[in-house]
Formats: C-alpha cells, sequence, structure tokens
C-alpha cells in the first residue's frame, strides 16, 4: 500500500518511523511519502493561508499551493490507479473500523491535514470531480490540525494489511472488529504471573475449557459495552444476540423492547 500526506508540518509524522508502521516500512510492506506543502509555495514567507471571504475569525489554507501539491503527488496516477483522497476534519464522517477495513484494501491513500480553519472548499470540490474524496472526522472535538488524526487513521489501516501483525489473527476479535463479537468492545485480557499484588486471574481462563472460556469473554464484552458503549448495545441487530447474550444483558438490567432490540430498563419508549 502506498500512502502519501500532505502537511505544513512534516516532523509531526515522524511517530510513522517506529513500531508496527516503521518496521512496515522498513520491510517495504508500506510506502508512505510525506510532503511539505510549503514546497509548493511562492513568496518568501511560504504562505499557506489567507483571510476567510465574508469574515470571521481565523485563516482559510489557500488553494494554490494545495493544487500544485496535489496534481504533483498524483501525477504518476494510471487510470487504473486512482488513489482515494482523505481529508481529516471535525465535520466529516466518523471514522469507524469498518472504514478502516475497507480503506485497507484500497492500493493508495493521500491525506491532506489542514490547519487553521481548513483548506479552501474549491480544492475538495475540484478532486472530488476525479477521485474518491472521503471527508473524515476521529471524534466530536476538534484539534489544532488533521495531523494527529492522519496518525491515528494510518495505524489503525496498517495495522490490518497482511504482515503488519506479528500474529493474523490478532485483530480479529479488537473493539468494533465486524464478525465474531458483532461490533462489541472487546473484554479484559490478563497474562502472567497468575497473582500480582494479592490479584488473580479469573478461574475460568485457567480453566483450559475453550467452551466456557469463548462465553466468558462474551458475557465481559458484552458488560463492558453495556457499561462504556450502551449506544452499541442499543443499535446491535438481535439476530446478532444468542440465547446466552439475551440472559446476560437481561442480568446486567436491559430489557428487549417489541423490535427485539434490547434498552435498558426503564428506558425504552416504545413506537
Amino acid at each position: 500500500m502506498r500512502l502519501d500526506v500532505v502537511t505544513i508540518f512534516p516532523e509531526y509524522l515522524e511517530p510513522l518511523n517506529v513500531s508496527l508502521v516503521g518496521k512496515a516500512r522498513a520491510r517495504g510492506d508500506l510506502d508512505v511519502r510525506v510532503h511539505d506543502l510549503r514546497a509548493w509555495t511562492h513568496d518568501r514567507h511560504h504562505t499557506v493561508d489567507d483571510t476567510p471571504y465574508g469574515g470571521g475569525p481565523g485563516m482559510v489554507m489557500k488553494p494554490e499551493p494545495w493544487g500544485e501539491a496535489l496534481d504533483e503527488v498524483l501525477a504518476d496516477a494510471g487510470d487504473d490507479e486512482q488513489p482515494v483522497l482523505v481529508v481529516p476534519t471535525p465535520s466529516g464522517r466518523p471514522f469507524t473500523q469498518e472504514m478502516a477495513v475497507e480503506l485497507s484494501g484500497k492500493p493508495w491513500l493521500v491525506f491532506t491535514p489542514a490547519r487553521y480553519e481548513g483548506i479552501d472548499r474549491r480544492v475538495i470540490d475540484e478532486y472530488g470531480e476525479r477521485l474518491d474524496v472521503r471527508e473524515v472526522s476521529i471524534g466530536d472535538y476538534v484539534l489544532a490540525g488533521g495531523e494527529a488524526p492522519v496518525l491515528v487513521m494510518v495505524e489503525a489501516i496498517a495495522r490490518l494489511l497482511p504482515g503488519v501483525l506479528g500474529n493474523a489473527e490478532s485483530h480479529r476479535d479488537d473493539s468494533f472488529a465486524p464478525g465474531a463479537m458483532a461490533g462489541l468492545l472487546e473484554g479484559p485480557v490478563y497474562t502472567k504471573p497468575p497473582e500480582w499484588r494479592g490479584r488473580g486471574i479469573p478461574e475460568v481462563l485457567l480453566s483450559g475449557h475453550h467452551g466456557r472460556i469463548a462465553r466468558w469473554r462474551r458475557d465481559q464484552a458484552l458488560a463492558r459495552t453495556a457499561d462504556h458503549r450502551p449506544d452499541l448495545i442499543a443499535g446491535c441487530d438481535p439476530s446478532a444476540l444468542d440465547k446466552h447474550d439475551r440472559a446476560a444483558l437481561e442480568a446486567l438490567g436491559w430489557r428487549q423492547g417489541t423490535d427485539g432490540r434490547f434498552w435498558p430498563e426503564g428506558e425504552h419508549v416504545e413506537e
């Protein structure tokens, strides 16, 4: 996979040289290219922003350097190798594990982390006519720039690529992963020693009984999700829950409505 990042702070992307992503780059499994947007400015101050039309606080990133930068980055793209342009913005679609899985299947991603009040809209509209453009948010909050979201998204995407994780099965039961856990949060995990500061390991994990261990992990995932992200339980497809899941949720104080979905007791209003 090829990843290009255009930014005014290339040094912010240094973490891409360490850990799993850094190792994948060193092996050649991941081709990451970081570009300094200021290289496409033509004044002595390397200006990349200007005041917004219509007034208001803050500055807006100018279209000219972005256009020149993206044209050059995309210059070697053939008709059959068009990248996905990923625009980090608080007003974008939420970045999810499902989106990470989808993007991990793309051969080429180009990220455009902005600063100030964002990029002149004409840039997004211009490239949206020829590329698959994704405006993506990593959460309902505002950061000083888009570089941190790029680091988040690249790590979430890269770890799904073949060969990046030491154990190819490691991401199968991640929180939010589609499949076995049906979008639930992952439960608690333990390792050696069996006792630490007077705290032991749940006996079921020492039993060697794979069926009971799987059930315990599922129950723990349900309990953690109900506590930390009740919206995921409320939005869960009832067909993804077996009778043991339903019993576990009822024990946690959830009740099944006439629509089949589960709700915290006393909160569901029938339609």
